[in-house]
């Protein structure tokens, strides 16, 4: 049996049972299915590259029909490194749903037990009000002062124009001479 051949059926493979298992409801077989897929159309790109030829490093080369193709160990490289992000974006999926689960009909609010907890952050969230109207009130000090501040730098302005000499102004049609 000749290797393509066998490359072949193993991609074809791969990629049937990916398929079939990316069909299915459960995250975990789908990410497994997506991992053969992967592997799947990374050897069906092999394949399509064509035969091997010589290193295009080689010194000494004439014929240059003889060097490989780089072109799809690009694509098999570009689709290793989407095949990676993808499985980790899964994976993250898979992680936050087991997560739920465990959590069971509460989902993503968990309720405190106590009410002594309750009246803890109903404090801290009043110290926290009373500290942002704090702030506030500084803010809005700060901006009458800069307002006062600019108020009064620009009569400064003023008064030192007003104390500068005023330049001669020419008439249109006026000899200067």
């Amino acid at each position: 049996m000749n290797a393509s051949i066998t490359l072949l059926i193993l991609a074809s493979s791969l990629f049937g049972v990916g398929i079939y298992l990316m069909m299915q409801r459960n995250l975990t077989r789908i990410l497994l299915g997506f991992l053969l897929v992967g592997n799947g159309v990374n050897i069906f790109i092999f394949l399509m590259s064509g035969p091997p030829g010589a290193a295009p490093l080689l010194s000494g080369v004439t014929d240059f029909s003889d060097l490989a193709d780089p072109v799809p160990q690009v694509f098999i490289l570009t689709a290793i490194v989407i095949n990676f992000g993808i499985t980790a974006f899964l994976l993250a999926l898979l992680y936050r749903s087991w997560w739920l689960a465990q959590l069971s009909g509460d989902g993503d609010n968990v309720s405190s037990d106590t009410t002594e907890n309750d009246e803890d952050s109903v404090e801290v969230f009043e110290q926290a009000h009373g500290e942002d109207d704090a702030i506030q009130e500084a803010l809005d000090a700060s901006d009458d002062e800069d307002q006062d501040d600019r108020s009064d730098s620009d009569t400064d302005i003023k008064t030192d124009r007003s104390q500068q000499p005023s330049a001669p102004t020419i008439k249109r049609g006026e000899n200067t001479t």
